[in-house]
C-alpha cells in the first residue's frame, strides 16, 4: 500500500480524487496528553479505478502528516471542492481536527454512522458492525489503540488503517443507494447540520462551566465554578494540555466551595495537585475566585433546570414510548435518533417546542405523538405488533 510523505504526492492524489463523485477519509490521532488532538495519519480512498495497463488499482493511500515539511493544503483544496462528497464514519473528532487546524469543514460531507442510523442499523452503530453486515467481512481492530505517532508504522498498523477507508467505499455506496430508494437523503442532511456548524468545534472559556455537574445552586458557589472553569479552559488551551492536568473536576468543586484567597489557603486543599498550589496556576485560581466575588445578581450563572418526569402524565409518557418504538420499527430507524426519554417526558408535559415537532421527525413521529396527546388516536395490541386506532 502506498504511503504519501511529500506534499507534491498528496497534490497528485487529491487531483485524482477530484475526478470522482466521492472520497473516503479517516484519521488516526492522539489526545491523551493534549487539549487538541494530535493528527498522526490520514487514510484516503477514491472509488476503484483501472490504470492504463488494465491492472486494478486500490485507489487507497496512507498520508503521513508527520513527515518533514508536509503541508495539507492540497487536501483542504479537495475539501472545498463541492463536486466531491467527503465520506467519514463517526466524523465528529475528525472534523474537529481540520477545523482547529485551518477552520475548514469538508463540503459536501457524509457520515456513514448517521446514515446507518437512518437506515435502521441501530444506535451509534460502529464501523466494525457495518463492515460485518454490509461488506460481509471480519475486521481486525487490535491496532486501534496503538501509538500512531511512532515511526515507522508496522505492516499490521498500515493494514488496519487502510481498512478504515477501503471498506468505507462499499458501505457508503450501499447506504447512499438505500437512502435514495427510501427518499431519506434529506433526513441525513438535517442530522449532519450540527457536524457542519463551526460552533460545534469551538469551546468558549466563558461556557466551560456548563460541562460540569454542580452539587449546589448557591450564587457564590456557581460564580466561582464559572470563573475557575474559565481559567482552567484558557490555561489548557494555551498550553495544549488536558483540563485535568490543570486541575481535576473534583478539585475545581472543592475550590469553588472553599474559595481560597491566598497561596496559604491553596496549601490546605485536599484535591489540588501540588504543582497547582503555586506559580501561574495558583495565582490564576486566586484571581478567578476574586473575579467571582465581584459578580452581581445578573452575572450569576443559571444552571439548566433539573429534568423531572411530568407529574400526573406518567401514563401518557409511557404510551409515547410505546408509540415511538412502534413507529421506529415500522420505518426502520433507530429510536434514539427520533427522540430520547427526556424528550418524551417533555411532550407528555405539554412542551410544544420539542425537537420531534420539526423536520423529518415530525413526519415520522411528531404528528402521531401530538394526536396521541390530543386524544385523536389510541394504541391497540395485535399479537406482537402495536396498531394506531383513529378515534
Amino acid at each position: 500500500m502506498k504511503t504519501i510523505t511529500k506534499t507534491k504526492e498528496l497534490a497528485k492524489f487529491c487531483a485524482k480524487c477530484a475526478e470522482f463523485d466521492y472520497v473516503t477519509i479517516d484519521t488516526e490521532f492522539l489526545r491523551e496528553r493534549t487539549y487538541y488532538s494530535k493528527l498522526c495519519l490520514i487514510q484516503m480512498a477514491h472509488p476503484v479505478d483501472d490504470d492504463p495497463l488494465g491492472e486494478k488499482m486500490t485507489g487507497a493511500v496512507l498520508i503521513d502528516v508527520l513527515a518533514d515539511g508536509f503541508d495539507l493544503a492540497p487536501l483542504y483544496d479537495l475539501f472545498r471542492d463541492e463536486s466531491v462528497v467527503k465520506v467519514f464514519h463517526a466524523a465528529r473528532q475528525d472534523l474537529e481536527i481540520f477545523y482547529v487546524d485551518k477552520q475548514i469543514i469538508p463540503k459536501p460531507f457524509f457520515d456513514t454512522q448517521v446514515a446507518a442510523m437512518v437506515c435502521g442499523f441501530g444506535e451509534q452503530v460502529g464501523y466494525e458492525t457495518l463492515v460485518r453486515k454490509i461488506v460481509r467481512l471480519p475486521l481486525d481492530k487490535s491496532s486501534r489503540f496503538t501509538d500512531w505517532s511512532a515511526r515507522p508504522l508496522s505492516s499490521k498498523q498500515k493494514t488496519y488503517a487502510i481498512g478504515d477507508v477501503t471498506h468505507l467505499r462499499v458501505i457508503y455506496e450501499f447506504l447512499a443507494d438505500k437512502l435514495q430508494k427510501s427518499k431519506r437523503q434529506s433526513w441525513v442532511e438535517e442530522e449532519l447540520l450540527v457536524l457542519t456548524t463551526p460552533e460545534t468545534y469551538v469551546i468558549e472559556p466563558d461556557e466551560a462551566w456548563k460541562r460540569l455537574k454542580t452539587r449546589s445552586n448557591s450564587p457564590k458557589f456557581l460564580a466561582s465554578v464559572k470563573e475557575l472553569a474559565k481559567f482552567r479552559e484558557i490555561t489548557a488551551q494555551e498550553r495544549n494540555i488536558p483540563r485535568n492536568r490543570v486541575y481535576k473536576d473534583d478539585a475545581l468543586m472543592e475550590l469553588a466551595a472553599t474559595r481560597p484567597s491566598t497561596v496559604q489557603d491553596l496549601s490546605r486543599s485536599r484535591l489540588l495537585l501540588r504543582e497547582a498550589r503555586k506559580g501561574v496556576i495558583g495565582d490564576g485560581i486566586i484571581a478567578a475566585v476574586k473575579a467571582a466575588a465581584q459578580y452581581g445578581p445578573d452575572d450569576i450563572p443559571k444552571p439548566p433546570p433539573q429534568r423531572q418526569k411530568p407529574v400526573g402524565n406518567e401514563g401518557l409518557a409511557d404510551l409515547l414510548r410505546v408509540l415511538l418504538k412502534a413507529n421506529a420499527e415500522a420505518i426502520g430507524v433507530a429510536q434514539k435518533l427520533i427522540a430520547n426519554s427526556a424528550e418524551l417526558d417533555d411532550i407528555a408535559a405539554g412542551n410544544p417546542d420539542a425537537a420531534v415537532f420539526k423536520g423529518w421527525r415530525n413526519e415520522v413521529f411528531g404528528n402521531d405523538a401530538k394526536d396521541l396527546c390530543d386524544g385523536k388516536i389510541a394504541l391497540s395490541a395485535k399479537g406482537s405488533s402495536v396498531d394506531k386506532v383513529v378515534l
